[in-house]
C-alpha cells in the first residue's frame, strides 16, 4: 500500500560454517557485508578465547595452592589435637550379605564402643567399624580433649583429592564466567543492531512506498 512503512524486519546473522578459519576474522575487516558490531563481537570472542584459558589456569594454580595449605594446615591441626586410642566392641556388629567381598572390606556400621578419653574417662559411643566384629574386638578411634570420637586425620590422598577439587571448580567457574560474558555481550549487540535497523528502516523505506 502507497505510502504505508512496511515493519522492518531484522537483517540476517552472519552465516556460521561450524569451524572458523583463522583468516576469515581477518577478513572481517574488509568484508562490506559485515557491521561494526559483527568485527567487534569477533574480537571479544578473540580475546575470550585467549583470556579465559589464561585466567582459567591462573585461577587454577592459586585455589590449588590455597586449598593444598589451608588442608595440610587443617590436617596437621587435626593430628596435634586428636588422640588415636584403642576401644572395645560392647556388642556384634552386623554382618555383611557377602562377607568377605570387596565390598564387605569396605562398608563400615555403626557400633557402640567403650573406650578411654584422655583424661582417664571410661566412656561409650558409637562409630564405624567393619561388619562382623563381635563384641570384645578392638578397634581403633580419634577422640578430641573432650573424649568425643571424632574423624581421623585426612591423609594426604585426601588432601590431594580436595585440592585437585577446588582447582577444577575455579577452572570451571572462570569457564563458564567466560560464556556468559560472551553471552551477555550478544545479546546486548544483537539489541543494538535490530534498534539500528528500525532507525535506517524508517528511512529508507519511504522512499520504496511512496508513488511518484
Amino acid at each position: 500500500m502507497s505510502g504505508v512503512i512496511p515493519p522492518a524486519q531484522p537483517p540476517p546473522d552472519p552465516p556460521h560454517h561450524g569451524l572458523v578459519h583463522p583468516l576469515s576474522l581477518w577478513r572481517w575487516r574488509h568484508n562490506p557485508l559485515y557491521r561494526c558490531t559483527d568485527r567487534l563481537q569477533g574480537r571479544i570472542a578473540l580475546a575470550l578465547l585467549l583470556l579465559v584459558p589464561i585466567l582459567g589456569l591462573g585461577a587454577t594454580f592459586a585455589i590449588g595452592d590455597a586449598a593444598d595449605h589451608h588442608y595440610r594446615a587443617a590436617a596437621e591441626h587435626q593430628r596435634q589435637t586428636l588422640h588415636r586410642t584403642t576401644a572395645v566392641l560392647t556388642h556384634d556388629a552386623p554382618d555383611h550379605p557377602e562377607p568377605g567381598s570387596a565390598e564387605a572390606r569396605e562398608n563400615r556400621y555403626p557400633a557402640t564402643v567403650r573406650f578411654t578419653d584422655p583424661n582417664g574417662r571410661t566412656r561409650t559411643a558409637e562409630t564405624d567399624v567393619l561388619p562382623g566384629l563381635n563384641a570384645g574386638s578392638s578397634v581403633h578411634v580419634w577422640v578430641d580433649a573432650d573424649g568425643t570420637i571424632a574423624e581421623p586425620p585426612m591423609t594426604t590422598e585426601q588432601i590431594r583429592s580436595r585440592t585437585m577439587g577446588w582447582a577444577l571448580v575455579a577452572f570451571l567457574t572462570v569457564l563458564l564466567a567466560g560464556a556468559a560474558a560472551y553471552r551477555c555481550a550478544t545479546v546486548v549487540l544483537r539489541r543494538r543492531n535490530l534498534a539500528e535497523w528500525d532507525t535506517e528502516w524508517a528511512e529508507t523505506a519511504p522512499r520504496w512506498t511512496t508513488s511518484p
